[in-house]
């Protein structure tokens, strides 16, 4: 019959032995010997080892009962090396009846180890990190049982928090273990919004660290971790049901909420970390370690996002055993962000005056919070991988958004160097302001409107400070995003109103919501989409739910006050759904005659062209439009079948490419033979070497984030567009792939300033 070790010996018992004890005193290494000891009396093993890694990835056997004493500090693993680099490398345990026979198995004769067969190790895990290992061993070819292989997991949790603390070893008797990241690391990811950040790190929703790890009372502690369980599937459910948005979650994120918060697997492993002796805190911390061990080197990216759900949920159910659910973070001066991902509502929570960078593990440059961050002109990276286990609350780091890279813990010559172009960064922003006055005419006399992307009031303050002739595109769902319930018509039409009031003249281009898709709101009821961008979305559901369309286009008409209004309906598929929007548009300021209301002095109704099916109907939509506006984002992810929030494929187009520029050289010949004013609006119009292409193919109107303004500005004034009309048009003619390279070469010839 196997033994079941701590299971019939009592958890708490062995828990409070190890307490003892490290409370009796005496040298560091006596103590140790004491914990092993104890720990194989407890387990019924033969040998018990304690390991931990060293700075450079070694690892180092620091105790043992049962193996020879003189091994001690002597033996030492390679990174990755033996058993126990596979367990380091794997962050699980690793259970063998025979470990001399396993092919990773790595024999050092100075550690007596040959009599022993039977092996159980484990991870001592903090933060998702493996910190050391833990091993067992019998003579006896066995496999250690599940009960077994948990409780040892506890003991490695409990030491792992020992040991950071300095409970277990004194800091200055570690000699150089390494408990945290701390040597300078360059980690190389992709920049989502431009620009440049030296700062202090700040976790986002850092995890509330357990203050105590042995409990006292466990029945106490298992009725705090259920009533905390309990109060969290209560918020979730209420999310669901829209009784109080969480409005930085979709609707899909929310429902993974659920079923995690609501599986009983996930309640089950705290409940029993409880039982064996843990505080609830301590349970939350070692079942978030072993996903994060388990999950953290998946390849699949669905499994990588299932562990940011079970982050973002053990997050919360920590602050409800706080009594904290929704503190507000107080940012020190020059914060730069840390964060697995964010939704738009997160990163406007946090004190925009002190927040300079943010950094990503995760995302895509055209996610929410990469649009907003690039909105508030904050640099940005993702896509960079194990960010939040390398970085420690309060480290120094460097946002490198021009090159798509982070600098964690940055050597003082990395310091300088970065500081150096941060400064030239400024002086060119100065050049930019002087030109702020001027407009924007080409070397041969071409005028180029250059317009600016909003969708926050903080937008608004930009308008002027960037040099911009207009708002090209507001984006109306932002409102909509950062609200807990549907925004009312008075809120709506404030806020339409304060736009245009803030642009004092200056024309405004608003665009109906565009939302489902990955914009779907907590409070609106929406079914799950296996391919959400290609879903109901935009004005689809603008147009299957005309009460909300409607409502919407009323208090746009009621801001106007009897001043033009400029309407874009986003995503029109077909000509039809334009002439059905533009029918509400119509019935609305009918409705609004009949009671008197003032309507627009001038009414423009134009249509977003992202859906490639229009490119080859303009000839009937264009007479239906006063304007359009090409959404290059969509209209590329659609045109390449490419998923531009999907990092695998994302990259696998280049809008620089004969088949993205003949699209748009279509479109923009269509208006022009029309007389149909169009522009351009999406992301590439904010980059100068794009934008140059855009000019040379005929646009004349160009929206763009605020910080695009002044180098597109200086991209125009140094342009001559008829030379650039013969270069750029003789390269969409040929070439099999991106063109971008002769495109630069051409930009260089003609003294471009890209």
């Amino acid at each position: 019959m196997p033994i079941q070790g701590i299971a019939i010996r009592g958890q708490r018992s062995l828990l409070r032995q190890i307490r003892e004890a490290l409370a009796s005193g005496g040298p560091a290494q006596a103590r140790l010997d004491m914990v092993v000891r104890i720990i194989a009396r407890s387990m019924v093993a033969e040998v018990c080892s304690l390991y931990l890694r060293r700075p450079g990835g070694e690892m180092e056997l620091f105790a043992t009962e049962g193996l020879e004493s003189k091994a001690v500090h002597v033996t030492r693993l390679k990174q990755g090396e033996g058993l126990i680099g596979e367990i380091m490398r794997q962050g699980r345990p690793l259970n063998l009846a025979d470990a001399p026979s396993h092919p990773a198995f790595s024999y050092r004769p100075e550690t007596g180890e040959d009599p022993y067969h039977a092996f159980l190790g484990v991870p001592l895990l903090r933060g998702g990190r493996a910190i050391g290992v833990l091993v067992v061993q019998n003579r006896t070819e066995r496999v250690y049982t599940e009960d077994e292989v948990e409780d040892l997991q506890i003991i490695a949790m409990v030491l792992a928090e020992m040991v950071a603390a300095g409970e277990l070893i004194k800091e200055e008797e570690l000699k150089g273990v390494e408990l945290a990241p701390h040597r300078p690391e360059r980690l190389k990811g992709q920049k989502f919004a431009e620009g440049l950040a030296l700062g202090v790190a700040v976790l986002h929703e850092p995890p509330v660290a357990p203050s105590h790890l042995l409990a006292d009372d466990a029945q106490a502690e298992e009725q705090r971790l259920n009533t905390a369980i309990a109060a969290l599937q209560a918020q979730i459910d209420q999310m669901l049901e829209g009784q109080h948005g969480l409005v930085e979650a979709s609707y899909e994120v929310l429902d993974t909420y659920r079923m995690f918060a609501h599986d009983r697997g996930w309640n089950r492993s705290l409940v029993d970390a409880v039982r064996n002796g843990l505080t609830a805190e301590a349970a939350v911390e070692r079942v978030r370690s072993e996903h994060r061990a388990r999950l953290g080197q998946a390849r699949d990216p669905y499994l990588r996002e299932r562990l940011h759900d079970l982050e973002d949920l053990n997050d919360r159910l920590l602050r409800h055993l706080a009594g904290d659910g929704h503190a507000a973070r107080e940012l020190p001066d020059g914060a730069i962000l840390i964060a697995r991902n964010l939704g738009p509502a997160d990163l406007l929570e946090y004190d925009r005056t002190k927040l300079t960078g943010l950094l990503l593990e995760e995302g895509s440059a055209a996610s929410h919070a990469a649009i907003v961050a690039r909105a508030l002109d904050i640099p940005c990276v993702g896509r960079l991988p194990g960010l939040r286990d390398r970085v420690n609350e309060g480290d120094t780091v460097i946002v490198d958004a021009e090159t798509g890279e982070a600098y964690l813990r940055p050597r003082p010559d990395v310091r300088k160097a970065i500081t150096a172009r941060m400064e030239v960064r400024a002086q060119r922003r100065a050049e930019f302001a002087k030109l702020r006055e001027t407009p924007a005419f080409t070397r041969d006399g071409a005028k180029i409107t250059l317009l600016m992307n909003a969708g926050l009031d903080v937008d608004l303050e930009l308008l002027r400070e960037a040099g911009a002739e207009g708002i090209g595109l507001f984006r109306t769902e932002f409102q909509f995003m950062v609200a807990e319930e549907l925004p009312r018509f008075s809120a709506q039409a404030a806020l339409y109103a304060r736009v245009m009031d803030a642009a004092a003249g200056l024309p405004v281009t608003f665009r109906t919501l565009d939302l489902g898709g990955d914009k779907v709101l907590p409070y609106l009821e929406a079914e799950r989409e296996d391919n959400p961008a290609l879903g109901w979305r935009a004005i689809r559901m603008g147009l299957d739910r005309p009460a909300l369309l409607r409502l919407q286009l009323r208090a746009l008409i009621a801001a106007a006050r009897g001043r033009p209004l400029r309407i874009m309906f986003p995503l029109v598929a077909t000509v039809d759904e334009f002439r059905q929007a533009r029918a509400l548009v119509d019935h609305e300021v009918a409705w609004a005659q009949r009671r008197g209301r003032p309507p627009p002095s001038r009414l423009d109704v134009g249509a977003m062209i992202e859906a490639p099916s229009l490119i080859w109907h303009l000839d009937a939509l264009l007479p239906m439009t006063d304007f359009v506006s090409v959404g290059t984002n969509d209209l590329m992810q659609y045109l390449f079948a490419a998923d531009r929030g999907n990092p695998r494929v994302a990259d696998r187009y280049d809008v620089l490419s004969p088949p993205a520029l003949r699209a748009l050289e279509a479109i923009q010949r269509a208006c022009a033979e029309t007389g149909t004013p169009v522009s351009v609006c999406g992301e590439m119009a904010g980059r100068p070497l794009e934008a140059f292409v855009l000019v040379a193919l005929g646009f004349e109107q160009l929206s763009m984030p605020p910080a695009g303004v002044g180098p597109v500005k200086q991209m125009v004034l140094s342009c001559d567009r008829e030379a650039a009309r013969r270069g750029v048009s003789a390269l969409i003619k040929g070439g099999a792939g991106s063109v971008r390279n002769e495109i630069e070469t051409l930009a260089r010839k003609l003294y471009l300033a890209v």
